[in-house]
């Protein structure tokens, strides 16, 4: 049965680590009361812990969550992100986490944030990519590859690219609903074209109107809490059970509409009533 955990790295909003760890267990203990079990956050909070990790491992007991996933960011330099990352490797399976989801960076130019399908860039995101998922297959974690907005994987032409050019046995894929709908793909075709590549899901929503007038990054600014857009996650659900998946899905909001408590909140009840999870 699939699992619903929730992304909590938007509670952290403070570069003081000691404010910083209240905030991350301010997510936690908000997340767990909402009913979500599980949880994720971005891979800089190895740097609150990484001397004592069994710390973090204490908080989530206490809390009454598992943080099953952490998430990384890539550069074009390829080996200063596998450095980074095998780093953040490390520190995930020493705190039992089973999952590694990352991305490319972004465009560093100052370029536009919507480009052409670039195989240069998309080799060095490759090689990261294969020779992570490799180190982290030793260590019993799956690194799920994860097509964003502004990045040199997003269009569908970019996916595909990347599928072709991984090793399908050491890289997997999460999906997120909204950045595909941003990149006109529709969640669901998506789901059942690379089901067998799918280890994680993020679920968030897309108001279309207000993505209609955005331009550039604030084409993000159109995500929102499920149930407040238009994207369909009945079909996404029955994709991902056509498919045979029964892993995680992680809900996620980058600019909460009101507060992270609200819209984590309205994206439960909406889980609940509709998808029925």
């Amino acid at each position: 049965m699939m699992k619903i955990a929730y992304t909590g790295w938007t509670w952290i909003q403070s570069n003081d680590p000691e404010t910083a760890k209240k905030m991350l267990e301010q997510s936690f203990r908000e997340c767990k009361f909402l009913g979500y079990d599980y949880v994720e956050n971005f891979a800089f909070i190895r740097d609150y812990y990484w001397e004592n990790p069994e710390e973090l491992v204490r908080l989530t007991k206490d809390c009454g969550v598992e943080l099953v996933n952490l998430y990384g960011h890539f550069t074009l330099d390829v080996e200063a992100s596998l450095e980074t990352a095998k780093a953040q490797i490390d520190f995930l399976h020493a705190i039992g986490g089973k999952w590694y989801n990352c991305q490319h960076g972004g465009f560093a130019d100052g370029g536009p944030s919507e480009r052409p399908t670039d195989p240069e860039m998309l080799c060095k995101i490759c090689e990261i990519a294969t020779r992570l998922g490799a180190y982290a297959k030793e260590k019993g974690i799956t690194v799920c590859f994860h097509p964003h907005y502004g990045t040199c994987v997003f269009s569908k032409e970019d996916i595909d690219y990347f599928a072709a050019h991984t090793d399908p046995g050491c890289v997997s894929f999460c999906f997120d609903t909204a950045h595909t709908t941003l990149a006109g793909i529709d969640p669901a075709a998506l789901i059942r074209e690379y089901g067998d590549r799918i280890a994680f899901m993020h679920l968030k929503d897309v108001d279309t109107y207000a993505l209609s007038k955005a331009k550039g990054p604030e084409k993000m600014a159109s995500f929102r809490a499920l149930g407040h857009g238009t994207v369909d996650f009945p079909a996404v659900k029955a994709a991902l059970e056509e498919v045979g998946y029964d892993g995680f899905l992680c809900v996620e909001l980058d600019r909460p509409e009101v507060c992270n408590f609200h819209s984590a909140e309205v994206s439960r009840i909406y889980i609940r009533d509709v998808l029925h999870l």
